[in-house]
């Protein structure tokens, strides 16, 4: 065997060895999969970690941990429960901060564009959908005034953006 071909499969072994406890890592993380009912849950809400069956309030609705096919998951319910969640508004990118099924009240961060036309984040709820290849991001939900504002909660700043931003429907 020469030197490369062994270099070669060294390599191979070494990238397969690291994959391994990548994968392992990751599935510790208590994101289950179809027939790991018995893995724990966690879902998170602006950052803090909250266990399967907790429920929480934000906006006036409760958000309960539980878990959907893809992993944790806020179910919506009905009126407000006694634990109020942080409410940061969706300020920026969910991952790592929120568990899909999560809302928040929009803010700039949540601008977007329909043509040469700037919708304000400002002017909606927002919910963290998680897509097929495990991105989580922000998607509009509701219009704003579903949102029940507690007394103690930020209200989303106005957006900083103008209209001009808005080239060819793409926010520059």
């Amino acid at each position: 065997m020469t030197g490369r071909a062994i270099f070669a499969r060294s390599a191979t072994a070494a990238v397969l060895a690291a994959g391994a406890v990548m994968v392992g890592a990751a599935e510790s993380v208590a994101e289950p999969r179809h027939g790991t009912a018995a893995l724990p849950v966690t879902c998170l809400w602006a950052g803090a970690p909250y266990p399967r069956g907790t429920t929480v309030a934000a906006g006036g609705s409760n958000f309960t941990c539980g878990v959907d096919h893809a992993g944790p998951y806020w179910l919506r319910g009905p009126a407000a429960a006694d634990a109020v969640a942080a409410n940061p508004g969706a300020d920026a990118a969910p991952e790592g901060r929120f568990s899909p099924g999560a809302r928040q009240p929009g803010t700039s961060y949540t601008d977007y564009c329909v043509g040469a036309q700037l919708i304000p984040g400002s002017d909606d709820i927002y919910q963290v959908v998680a897509l097929s290849d495990g991105t989580r991001l922000w998607k509009a939900a509701a219009p704003i005034s579903q949102w029940r504002f507690a007394s103690e909660d930020p209200r989303p700043a106005p957006t900083w953006r103008t209209d001009a931003l808005c080239v060819d429907g793409m926010l520059t």
